[in-house]
């Protein structure tokens, strides 16, 4: 059991809920393997109570944390400075103490693409289909452009969310890139890509038995591609079972979690972080 006292540096997560988050183990198993004195925990925050809950964090010394839903846009006007991935993906996932106030950042995005790196492929050839056009999208739009992927095919089922979503990566670098299609174009978007990926939340533990797209869909996937689930449990998901059943390689959302959390941990911590002890404390978490 860790001794915390007076000294101990705090880190932590916020979210509304947060007592499902799978972080503090994670961060805990690392920051105990390198012998430093600091705590990782699960902050509880109200969307109302933000602005208090934000400058107590500044008051109380707190060195940096990590939001999750619902905060990840709300918490924008209270930041000082952001990254320019965070103004693309509009978005903020991870936050520290500067002598200038907080600074933003996301590491959703190099989570994202840190498994996608480890399978051989020539990106610039791989036009990525996206299922779903919410926040956890952006992230995902983000990571192809830096993978490389000259094209990104974005598909939703309401036709006003789908336009607003183009719309708003209008003024980024990204606008060219990005197209968006309605659902029933998937079967011949689904038959061309290298990469289909899964940003809905069809699927999850309390819909295990469904899938965000039909089987038979899913049989026009190529042999060969990747299909991403952006969901860590249940693992397989179904989405993920019946695309290795078309012979596809299949990731699934843990390693992005992991990677998420571990460049987070590294920037508040400024020196390299133990990720495999990081990834198995998830996964006894998961079992």
């Amino acid at each position: 059991m860790k001794n915390i006292t007076g000294q101990t540096k705090l880190l932590g997560v916020i979210g509304h809920p947060v007592e499902h988050s799978l972080s503090p183990a994670m961060h805990n198993a690392a920051i105990a393997r390198l012998g430093l004195d600091y705590v990782y925990l699960p902050l509880p925050v109200h969307p109302e109570d933000l602005a208090e809950a934000v400058a107590g964090f500044a008051a109380i010394g707190l060195v940096g944390f990590n939001i999750t839903i619902p905060h990840k846009q709300a918490i924008l006007p209270f930041l000082s400075e952001t990254s320019s991935v965070a103004q693309m993906v509009g978005a903020v996932n991870t936050v520290w103490r500067k002598d200038t106030g907080w600074y933003g950042t996301n590491t959703d995005v190099e989570g994202f693409i840190a498994p996608l790196k480890a399978i051989a492929r020539d990106w610039s050839q791989i036009t990525p289909v996206i299922l779903g056009n919410g926040g956890a999208a952006r992230a995902v739009i983000a990571g192809c452009a830096e993978l490389g992927c000259s094209q990104i095919f974005v598909v939703g089922r309401n036709p006003e969310k789908l336009d607003r979503f183009k719309q708003s990566w209008q003024n980024t670098p990204l606008a060219d890139r990005l197209r968006v299609f309605s659902w029933d174009e998937l079967p011949g978007l689904v038959s061309q890509t290298g990469l289909l990926v899964n940003t809905t939340p069809v699927g999850m533990a309390s819909q295990r038995d469904r899938a965000p797209i039909e089987a038979n869909i899913l049989r026009e996937l190529p042999s060969g591609a990747i299909a991403y689930d952006l969901i860590y449990t249940p693992s397989p998901t179904l989405f993920l079972q019946q695309a290795q059943e078309c012979g596809a390689t299949i990731v699934d959302g843990s390693e992005m979690l992991v990677q998420q959390g571990a460049a987070a941990l590294q920037m508040w911590l400024g020196q390299p972080v133990p990720v495999n002890e990081m990834r198995q404390a998830l996964l006894a978490q998961l079992e």
